[in-house]
């Protein structure tokens, strides 16, 4: 459904640490410059960047919006959040657990990186 994320950044050198911590907890490569200047991650056929904001104003993070990662087991959310709040980020929300939903037990993890952007990393259980 989708070809890529991008999230803005105001200290690209901030985010990439946090990010390049945090997905490498999940298995993924660290963060490359493109020639823009932004920062570029593929994983598993995603494609997710950082940049400064192309207007020139601050980056803030979206009211009500979260973007979540895919975790291949609870352990890999585990350490993805603390390799997050190691690195810069917030923990925000309840502690990294299991939860019941409309589609199953997954288990879960927020954070709010170096910008305030809300992140979270997923696990599905029952799949």
């Amino acid at each position: 459904m989708f070809s890529h994320v991008m999230l803005g950044a105001n200290d690209l050198a901030a985010a990439r640490q946090f990010y390049d911590a945090t997905f490498a907890a999940l298995g993924g490569p660290a963060g490359r410059y493109d020639a823009k200047g932004r920062i570029l991650y593929m994983h598993d056929g995603g494609l997710f960047m950082l940049s400064k904001p192309i207007d020139g104003e601050p980056a803030c993070p979206a009211n009500g919006g979260t973007l979540g990662f895919k975790a291949g087991s609870p352990e890999k959310v585990e350490a993805w959040h603390s390799a997050g709040v190691a690195n810069g980020g917030v923990s925000i929300e309840d502690a990294a657990g299991p939860r019941e939903s409309g589609i199953g037990t997954i288990f879960l993890a927020y954070l709010r990186d170096p910008t305030g952007n809300k992140i979270c990393a997923m696990h599905m259980m029952n799949s």
